[in-house]
C-alpha cells in the first residue's frame, strides 16, 4: 500500500514504535514512579500529589480493592470528573488487575444501568454528587463494592470548605442512602494494611471498556488491551516529541480523564515523560479555567472545538501570558478553521487538529505541531499507522478531492473488539481495517481530510451535504456564536439543510444567515431553514450532538 506521508513525515518523529516496549501498561506506570518519584504529576485545585505519592496511594488503593475479594479481570467503574482521586483509583484498579469502565457522572440513571450491566462491574467509585442517581439502579447491577467520595477529599483543610459549598451553598449533592457505602480516604486507610496479590497480565489482555459515545447508536464497550493503550500512548509521545521535554511538561486537562482523549493523551503519555497535569473539574466554568491558566502557565494545552472557541470569546482570556505555550492539540470533533486562526492570533500558538475514535485508544492522526501543520485536515497518521480510504464495497481508492470514501485504519491501537458483541465487531473490523464511519479523502502528500460522518451526511436533490462544511461557514460569520446544521426530510428534494444557531450578537437575523451562507456555499447547500436557540445540546466533552437536535 503506498502511503506518501512518510515522505513528508515530521523531523525527529520516528516511523514506527515498539508496541511490545512494555508488555503491560503497568511496567510503563512502575518506570514512571521510579524515575520521577520527587516530580508533581497531578494539579488540583492547589493541591499537588508527586508521581511518588500516586505510587504508594495507588497501591494501597489497589490492596483494598483485593482485600474486598475483587479479583484480577473483575470489572470496576470510575464515575467523578476530574480530580486526585481519579488518577488513584486507575491505577489502583490496574494494580488490582481490574479492567477499568470509564463512566460519564453526566450519565442518566438509564445511561448507568445500561453501562453497568453490559459491562458486568462488580465495582464503583464515585463522587458523591452522582450517588443519588447510582441509587435508582444500583439493584440492577451486580455492584457490591461503592466507594465515595467528595470534590474536597483530599485537599486537606481546605478540601473542607470546598465540601461546604459544593454541599450546602451551590446544593449540588443530592440525598442519597446507599449500603455499605465506604469513603476513598477510608478505603487508603484500610488498604495500607493489606499487600497486593501478584497476578498475570500480557500484552493482550483487557484492561478498559472504554464506552462509545453513543452519539449514533447504543453504547459499546471497546475492549482496549496492554498492547493498544501502551501503543497509542507510545505514538502520541513520538509525534509530539518535538514539544514534550522530559520532565518539563505542564499540560491543563480540561477535558474529563474518563474520556479516550483525555486519558491516553494527558493521563498517560504526559505522564510518561514526567509532565505535571492541571486537572480543570469543570471545563465550562470558564473563569475558573482562566485562572488556573494563569496560575500554572502551561505548556501543552488539550481540548475541543467548542472550548477554544469559549475561551476565545470570553474577555479575559486575552489578557493571559501566552509565552509559555508551546502546543495546542484539538481533537475529538472537528476543529474549525476560523477557531484556529483566531487562537494563532490570540495565542501566537498553532492549534493542532488530531483524529481517533474510542475504538482506536483513541489516536489515528495529528497534525504535525510546527510550520507544516495544514488547517481543515486531520493530519497524518501516527507512527506505525496505515490510513486508506475506501470505497462502499471496501477497495481502496487514490488520493484527492474528488475520491471521498471511508477512513479505514490499520495499528497496534486498533481494540479487540467491543465487549460481548461479535457481530458488532465483525462490522466494524473488516480484514484488520477499523471502519471509522468517517468519510474524507486523502491528499496527493498523505494528509487526510475529513468530510463528515457517513450517518450525518444530508442528500439534496442526490448531492451530497456535508453538515462540517456548513458549519465551518457558518463558524466565519462575526455574529455566530456555535452552530450545528442537519437533514430534514423534503418532499421536493429528499432532504434540506437545516441549521440551529447560537448567537454572538443578538441582532443577527435569518436574512443574514442565508445571505452568508449564499456567498459561501453552492446553491444547494444554503439552509433552508435557520431556527436560532441559547444553547445546543452537548457531550460532556463539548462535542454538538446532532442527533438530539433531529430527534427534537
Amino acid at each position: 500500500m503506498e502511503k506518501p506521508w512518510l515522505n513528508i513525515y515530521p523531523a525527529g518523529v520516528p516511523v514506527n514504535i515498539d508496541p511490545d516496549q512494555y508488555p503491560r501498561l503497568l511496567d510503563m506506570l512502575e518506570e514512571c514512579f521510579q524515575k520521577y518519584r520527587d516530580l508533581p504529576a497531578f494539579v488540583f485545585m492547589g493541591k499537588t500529589i508527586t508521581f511518588g505519592q500516586v505510587d504508594e496511594l495507588s497501591t494501597a488503593f489497589g490492596a483494598y480493592l483485593h482485600s474486598r475479594g475483587l479479583e484480577p479481570g473483575d470489572r470496576i467503574a470510575l464515575m467523578m470528573p476530574n480530580m486526585l482521586q481519579y488518577p488513584i483509583a486507575l491505577f489502583g484498579a490496574l494494580r488490582a488487575g481490574l479492567i477499568l469502565v470509564n463512566t460519564n457522572p453526566l450519565y442518566t440513571p438509564r445511561e448507568m444501568k445500561h453501562q453497568f450491566t453490559d459491562s458486568g462491574a462488580k465495582a464503583i467509585v464515585i463522587a458523591e454528587n452522582f450517588a443519588s442517581n447510582l441509587q435508582q439502579v444500583i439493584g440492577d447491577t451486580q455492584i457490591k463494592t461503592i466507594i465515595v467520595t467528595s470534590v474536597g477529599e483530599m485537599l486537606g483543610l481546605k478540601g473542607m470548605i470546598v465540601n461546604f459549598v459544593v454541599r450546602r451553598i451551590k446544593k449540588m449533592v443530592p440525598k442519597f442512602n446507599l449500603p455499605n457505602t465506604v469513603r476513598f480516604k477510608e478505603a487508603l486507610s484500610q488498604g495500607r494494611k493489606f499487600t497486593l496479590k501478584p497476578f498475570q497480565t500480557g500484552p493482550d489482555d483487557t484492561i478498559a471498556l472504554q464506552y462509545t459515545g453513543g452519539t449514533t447508536g447504543v453504547s459499546k464497550g471497546a475492549m482496549l488491551t496492554n498492547r493498544n493503550i501502551v501503543a497509542n500512548m507510545l505514538q502520541i509521545k513520538a509525534w509530539l516529541s518535538p514539544v514534550l521535554q522530559e520532565r518539563e511538561v505542564i499540560a491543563l486537562c480540561p477535558l474529563p480523564l474518563y474520556h479516550i482523549f483525555a486519558f491516553t493523551v494527558n493521563c498517560l503519555a504526559f505522564m510518561s515523560c514526567g509532565g505535571r497535569n492541571i486537572l480543570i473539574v469543570n471545563a465550562r466554568d470558564l473563569p475558573g479555567l482562566i485562572k488556573e491558566w494563569r496560575t500554572h502557565k502551561p505548556n501543552i494545552v488539550t481540548g475541543v472545538n467548542t472550548l477554544f472557541n469559549g475561551l476565545l470569546n470570553h474577555p479575559d482570556f486575552a489578557t493571559l501570558d501566552f509565552s509559555s505555550l508551546k502546543a495546542t492539540v484539538g481533537g475529538g470533533m472537528a476543529v474549525q478553521r476560523a477557531v484556529a486562526e483566531r487562537w494563532q492570533q490570540v495565542t501566537g500558538c498553532l492549534l493542532t487538529e488530531g483524529y481517533g475514535m474510542t475504538e482506536s485508544s483513541p489516536v489515528l492522526t495529528v497534525n504535525p505541531v510546527d510550520e507544516t501543520m495544514r488547517l481543515g485536515t486531520i493530519g497524518m497518521p501516527v507512527p506505525s499507522t496505515d490510513l486508506r480510504i475506501a470505497d462502499d464495497l471496501g477497495n481502496p481508492l487514490p488520493p484527492g478531492p474528488e475520491n471521498v470514501g471511508e477512513i479505514q485504519a490499520k495499528g497496534p491501537q486498533i481494540m479487540k473488539g467491543y465487549w460481548q458483541r461479535p457481530e458488532a465487531t465483525a462490522e466494524t473490523i473488516k480484514d484488520g481495517w477499523l471502519c471509522t464511519g468517517d468519510m474524507g479523502f486523502m491528499h496527493p502528500d498523505g494528509f487526510f481530510q475529513i468530510v463528515d460522518r457517513k450517518k450525518d451526511m444530508i442528500l439534496v436533490s442526490g448531492f451530497n451535504v456535508y453538515p462540517n462544511e456548513i458549519e465551518d461557514v457558518l463558524a466565519m460569520h462575526p455574529k455566530i456564536l456555535e452552530s450545528a446544521a442537519l437533514g430534514l426530510p423534503d418532499e421536493k428534494s429528499g432532504e434540506v439543510v437545516q441549521v440551529f444557531i447560537v448567537k454572538k450578537d443578538p441582532s443577527l437575523t435569518e436574512a443574514e444567515v442565508i445571505e452568508h451562507c449564499r456567498t459561501n456555499l453552492t446553491p444547494y447547500k444554503v439552509p433552508k431553514k435557520v431556527q436560532f436557540r441559547t444553547e445546543l445540546p452537548k457531550t460532556n466533552v463539548g462535542k454538538i450532538l446532532r442527533r438530539e437536535l433531529r430527534d427534537a
